[in-house]
């Protein structure tokens, strides 16, 4: 995949659900379910710092990459 989404464990670990985000950030649930499943191809910069910003994390928490080059054939 190259990027992993950690945004599920996020939130467990701050206690909050998705439709709390979802209000304090301004998105819908919809977009944030596929955010969640890491199935988005991208996230606006001003959605990343908003989510950041109510969850009180960096954004290194919410996306780690996997080592692997997306799209890669081999």
């Amino acid at each position: 995949m190259g990027i992993k989404v950690c945004l599920e464990e996020v939130l467990k670990q701050r206690g909050m659900t998705s439709k709390e985000l979802c209000a304090k950030v301004g998105i819908t649930e919809a977009n944030l379910s596929i955010l969640r499943s890491g199935k988005a191809k991208g996230v606006r910069f001003g959605t990343l710092n908003r989510i950041c910003y109510f969850l009180d994390c960096d954004v290194g928490d919410l996306l780690k990459f996997d080592g692997e080059l997306e799209g890669q054939d081999e």
